[in-house]
């Protein structure tokens, strides 16, 4: 569908601004939404895409700028008063209770009523009739939610969301758990409620699904509007360089750079996967990495970088596949065990996953190596002074930082601190993911000088940044991730460019064509 121009938006925002503490979520941003369409927001991490649905859906109270709903302005207080105004909302993570029946979840709150409470006929009557308008027929009202599979609780929260008809839907991430047949599922439904006139906002970090399913985007940038447009009139690489913030002839112009130091493909690799995945996380596959090699990971965020990172480091366990570490089949079954191995992981989530705040830039350092002794076994003073002044070289610490909580560190610190941690163990193998990320570009050279002096000295390293210049200068080479699938490798070279990396992520998967 393409808007007429006479037609009012059913949801309209102007001059949206949401401020947090020190940072501003969303500039200043416009959105429409109308009757009848699939409106995808696209943009990577911190685009603002979360706080734009949490402005329409009554969660984000804005600054600054006016709500307008059928040509009315309102200003929400709570998810209550954006479903008064006729917009549901489905979540990421389906909001049902395991316990109840799909027909007590679909009505929760809405059940019919007699003289002596509940009339649950009329009730499993009308969940079958919402569940009959999505196509749903085969859904059995009285079967218990905790024997569906994660596609059909997915559709029941969907059925939940639009018993009442609602004139807008927000779907936000509904696809992040589906495997290709139950995605090709909920977009029949999707398309369906599109037919009745429903009015869609689309979010969803999988790209193929969007230019499926939608006939408008609006891009997000770094909380900024970049534009709205027809998704006939966007090829896939002009939106990935809208959403990067590059222009696609400035990515076409950059070249690869390659380091000085050669690996040897001969011999047993340092790490091998084969078919290794996760349902919902990411689909199977190959990969194998030798001593001395960097292979980069690259892709947009959501494609699956730091799900296989974390599949690679015994953060979560694989459910299917095998891996082998310097020949020896193993099973990663947690961050210890592969630790024990010699794989050692830098988080992308400093915060959460990374360095902890309490303890000083040396004692975290130290935290992994202490933990692979056992902690009956402490280090001595005179090992952990040896290896931290090792690193305070080796990446240019500042002595002065050892001592304080590597809170107050600034953020090219605490990177640095991570990944003296992660060598500290002595890896094989060493998972980097976002080692550069939102540090200066001091750090970032002193960072990038080590990854390459690392493989140089036959450490096997997984690289992975959103920056493809960094992937595609660092790596040996690079594996290409989409929609939580890898979809080819590149072996890099002089003729290896960004453009090459984005045109195969631009490119449409094969199974796109059944969404």
């Amino acid at each position: 569908m393409t808007p007429d121009r006479g037609l009012e938006p059913v949801v309209r925002l102007e001059g949206i601004t949401v401020e947090y503490p020190g940072t501003r979520a969303l500039d200043d941003v416009d959105f429409r939404l109308f009757a009848g369409e699939v409106h995808a927001v696209m943009g990577e991490n911190a685009a603002g895409k979360s706080t734009l649905v949490g402005v329409i859906t009554g969660t984000h109270a804005p600054q600054a700028g006016t709500v307008f709903v059928d040509g009315a302005p309102r200003r929400f207080s709570g998810v209550a008063d954006s479903r008064a105004a006729g917009i549901a909302t489905v979540f990421q993570e389906a909001q049902l209770s395991p316990n109840l029946s799909v027909a007590e979840n679909v009505m929760l709150g809405r059940e019919r009523r007699g003289r002596l409470g509940i009339d649950w006929r009329r009730t499993r009557a009308d969940a079958a009739e919402a569940l009959a308008r999505l196509g749903l027929d085969d859904l059995d009202p009285k079967t218990p939610l905790s024997q569906l599979t994660p596609a059909q609780k997915q559709l029941v929260a969907l059925a939940r969301a639009v018993v009442d008809e609602p004139g807008v839907l927000v779907l936000d991430e509904p696809t992040s758990s589906l495997d290709v047949a139950e995605v090709a599922t909920l977009m029949r439904v999707i398309r369906g409620l599109r037919q009745r006139g429903v009015a869609i906002l689309f979010v969803s970090h999988f790209l193929e699904q969007a230019f499926a399913i939608s006939d408008r985007m609006t891009v997000l940038r770094g909380g900024h509007l970049v534009g709205e447009y027809a998704t006939r009139d966007l090829d896939r690489a002009d939106l990935i360089s809208k959403m990067l913030g590059k222009d696609i002839d400035s990515l076409r112009a950059l070249g690869s750079e390659r380091k000085a130091h050669h690996y040897s493909s001969a011999g047993q690799p340092a790490l091998q996967a084969s078919d290794v995945g996760r349902r919902g996380e990411l689909e199977l596959m190959d990969l194998e990495i030798q001593r001395g090699e960097i292979v980069g990971f690259a892709g947009l965020r959501g494609s699956g970088r730091s799900e296989a990172a974390s599949l690679l480091s015994g953060v979560v366990r694989a459910d299917s596949g095998t891996l082998w570490v310097d020949g020896e089949q193993v099973q990663l079954r947690s961050p210890s065990v592969a630790l024990r191995h010699r794989i050692a992981l830098s988080a992308e989530n400093r915060g959460t996953q990374g360095v902890i705040g309490e303890l000083t830039a040396r004692q975290n350092i130290l935290l992994s190596l202490q933990a692979l002794r056992g902690w009956s076994r402490p280090l001595s003073r005179a090992e952990s002074s040896a290896l931290v002044e090792t690193y305070v070289e080796a990446l240019h610490l500042d002595p002065a930082d050892l001592d304080r909580p590597v809170a107050l560190l600034s953020g090219g610190t605490q990177q640095k601190v991570m990944l003296a941690r992660a060598l500290a163990v002595r890896p094989h193998v060493l998972i980097l993911d976002e080692p550069t990320s939102g540090i200066d570009i001091g750090a970032k050279l002193d960072v990038q000088r080590r990854i390459s002096q690392l493989a140089g000295d036959g450490v096997a390293v997984v690289f992975i940044s959103s920056e493809l210049e960094e992937v595609v200068r660092l790596s040996d080479r690079i594996v290409v991730l989409k929609d939580r699938e890898k979809i080819g490798e590149l072996s890099n070279g002089p003729g290896v460019t960004v453009d090459t990396v984005v045109e195969m992520i631009a490119a449409e998967l094969s199974h796109s064509a059944d969404l």
